[in-house]
Formats: C-alpha cells, sequence, structure tokens
C-alpha cells in the first residue's frame, strides 16, 4: 500500500466497496474490476484479504471500517495477547515506543489517560491515525518519527509506562536476541527508565530466557504466553526499583484458551529436581510450550503428580492423564526399543499405516524417520521416538485423548 493508496481507501464509495466484496475471492475480485480505473483495486483486494484475517486475529476490529497492511497485520499481537497484556499495565500515560498496527496502542488505551503512539513509517502511523479514528480512541496522539529520539526529547519521569515491541527483522532476516533487534533496548536500557519507572518490552517467543537480567539489570519478570497451545509472546518487565532490590527474576508461563486462564510461576533458584518414572504410565503428557520454554517443567510436573519420560525432555508420564494441565496428553499403547525392522512388523500386525511422527532427543530427523517407514500422517495416532529412563532409544505408540 501507498499513501495515494491509502487516501483513495478511505473515500465513502471505496470503503463501501471493501465491505460489499469482503467476503468474496480476491482474486476474482482483482479479474471483474481490474478495468475499472475509479477504484484502487489492487489496494481493495488486498483489504478483502486482511479483512479475513483480522476476523480470526482481532475480532474487535471486525465489522468496521479500518485499514491495514498485511505485514503490519502480521506483526500484529492477537486480540488475546493484547487484552491480557494490557492488563498488566495502568496509569495515566503510556509511551507506545514502536506502535505498528496500534493493536497495542488502543487496548492499552483503555487503561491509561493518554497513550502516545510513535511509529516512523510514515505509512503506518497515518493506517493508525485513521484507525483510531473510526474506533472511537480519542486519548491516543500520533507522533510519526523516531521512538528514542522522541523518548529523548520526553522530561524524565514523565511517563507512567512505556511499551515496545523492537522490530526484529535484520537485513530481511528474523532475529531473536535483543540487542538485534530495533531499537537496542539493551544500549538504552538506562534512557528508558529515566522516562518510565515501568517498562513492558515484546520480545520474540525464540528469545532465550536465561541470563536476562545481566542484559536488563531492572528486569523482575519474564511473562511467556501461550494463546491455544501456541508460544505467541515473551514479555519483559521490567521496574525501576528492581535496579536495588536484588532479588532473582521471576519466571511465568501463562496459557490462554477460550475464556481459559491457566499460570505457574517461580524462581530459577527453586525449581524442583526432576523426577523420571523407571518406565512409562498409562498417558503420555507434553505441556504447553509456554511451559517448555519457561523451564517449568519440573514444577508443573510435581504439582499434577507426573515424571518425566527421561532426564532429557519435557515428556511427562503417569497413570492419569492430568486434565488440568494445558497441553496434550496421549494413551500408550505401547512402548518399543528402536529396531527398525520390529517396529515394521508391529505396524503391520496391527494395521498401522498412518502416524504423526514425533521425535526428541533422537539421532534421526523426521525426514529419516518418515522415509524408513512410510506412515501417512494421522491427526489420532501417533509415534514419539526419544528415550527411555535407561538412555535408550525406544518408540512410544500413541492415541491422541481429546
Amino acid at each position: 500500500m501507498t499513501l495515494q493508496e491509502l487516501q483513495e481507501l478511505q473515500r465513502s464509495d471505496v470503503l463501501a466497496c471493501i465491505g460489499q466484496y469482503e467476503d468474496h475471492d480476491p482474486a476474482d475480485f482483482a479479474m471483474r474490476f481490474h478495468d475499472r480505473p475509479d477504484l484502487p483495486v489492487r489496494a481493495v483486494a488486498e483489504q478483502i484479504v486482511c479483512r479475513r484475517k483480522v476476523s480470526g486475529k482481532l475480532p474487535f476490529f471486525s465489522g468496521k471500517d479500518l485499514l491495514f497492511t498485511p505485514r503490519a497485520l502480521e506483526q500484529a499481537s492477537g486480540e488475546a495477547a493484547a487484552l491480557w497484556k494490557a492488563g498488566l499495565m495502568q496509569g495515566e500515560r503510556l509511551l507506545d515506543l514502536t506502535g505498528g498496527l496500534g493493536s497495542d496502542s488502543f487496548f492499552l488505551s483503555r487503561r491509561f489517560d493518554e497513550v502516545l503512539y510513535c511509529e516512523r513509517d510514515e505509512l503506518l502511523a497515518a493506517l493508525a491515525d485513521w484507525n483510531f479514528a473510526a474506533l472511537g480512541a480519542e486519548n491516543i496522539s500520533i507522533h510519526c518519527r523516531d521512538g528514542i529520539e522522541l523518548l529523548a526529547e520526553l522530561p524524565d519521569n514523565s511517563l507512567d509506562w512505556i511499551y515496545v515491541d523492537p522490530d526484529r527483522r535484520s537485513n530481511g532476516r528474523r532475529v531473536a536476541g535483543l540487542s538485534s533487534a530495533s531499537p537496542d533496548v539493551v544500549a538504552h536500557h538506562d534512557l528508558l527508565l529515566r522516562k518510565a519507572p515501568r517498562l513492558c518490552i515484546k520480545a520474540s517467543p525464540a528469545l532465550e530466557t536465561t541470563g536476562l537480567q545481566q542484559l536488563l539489570p531492572s528486569l523482575h519478570t519474564v511473562v511467556v504466553l501461550s494463546v491455544e497451545g501456541e508460544c505467541r509472546e515473551i514479555l519483559l518487565l521490567c521496574d525501576r526499583a528492581s535496579l536495588s532490590s536484588g532479588l532473582e527474576v521471576e519466571v511465568r508461563a501463562v496459557c490462554l484458551s477460550g475464556a481459559r486462564e491457566w499460570a505457574l510461576c517461580s524462581r530459577q533458584s527453586e525449581a524442583p529436581v526432576r523426577s523420571v518414572a523407571p518406565l512409562p504410565g498409562k498417558f503420555l503428557i507434553e505441556p504447553d510450550p509456554a511451559i517448555i520454554k519457561s523451564r517449568l517443567t519440573a514444577l508443573a510436573a510435581e504439582r499434577y503428580g507426573l515424571q518425566f519420560v527421561n532426564s532429557s525432555v519435557d515428556y511427562l508420564t503417569a497413570d492419569h492423564c492430568a486434565e488440568e494441565l494445558p497441553g496434550r496428553r496421549f494413551s500408550i499403547e505401547a512402548v518399543l526399543p528402536y529396531k527398525p525392522s520390529s517396529l515394521k512388523s508391529f505396524f503391520r500386525n496391527n494395521d498401522i499405516s498412518a502416524a504423526s511422527i514425533q521425535r526428541r532427543d533422537f539421532p534421526h530427523s523426521l525426514d529419516i524417520l518418515r522415509r524408513k517407514f512410510r506412515l501417512a500422517e494421522s491427526p489420532e495416532r501417533f509415534l514419539f521416538f526419544t528415550r527411555s529412563s535407561s538412555g535408550s532409544f525406544v518408540c512410544l505408540v500413541c492415541l491422541r485423548v481429546g
């Protein structure tokens, strides 16, 4: 989208056209109207694509005359994550240092008297301005400029919170490290804390969560957030008061599914010792990715009376299926030593022609295992290739539960 296309999209007749055809195939629309010079056909087709994605990702934004770019929509927080995140912050004045599409700014504006939306991309800032007006968010001001430059000009202690979602693309590639993203929150840590006593950083789900306090001395909590079983965000909560507290960082796993919220928190030094089962029980449980990423699997196992299948991976087992623990669960039909010829005979004798293959701490890749056993995919039957408690390679033949 260009700024000129944005201006054309804002016309009432074009908005009406988008609404009329938003349920149509965008390619068919483009072919049907390709000879209409009065319509920005390419841009309208793009909006049709975006509106379909918005209905699932940001349902509150659906059904309104809002405008998007595909990349900004892809990078924006989903509604469930944005609402939960907004619940962490409250006050008079917040700066969203990297505004983007503006979904976080909008949901945060319900928690603050004033939100400063900052975005250096002129098109995104213009889009956000249009969308905020359409949403009736009158307490958000638009600042189209470099966020760090704006921050440097603000008086110290003039903000209650700063929210920042650094751009994690470098030379067209995604990066996970804090210092590789823009702005560099590690380099600007002291500046950020001078302007606001509290800071929330949205980091990549791939970020390594250990050792972060050495990079961000004010860090007090790491939140690993999953939505519907997918790890979506890592949030780093910093507080000026934590600079002198001497406390270890708290790690929190939060799993959102529908209206349900499940959480577990601990400090790494408080993590219990892994209890490994001599033999697998009746069920295999794979915890939610947020639990695994936050290294809280041992604590979850202790809470729900589970043990590890082995000492190296986060597969849990028991004779009960621990329904309250977020994650996937399976009934174990057989535990077999990894001997390809014997496994092929077992599959043949038990009419197993399809299975989803999973592997952890196993020498062969998924591609090699698929080629070796030539099984079709299955949403119900699973084969877990891993190690036993004694370290030998095994295959757990399982059926999905629930």
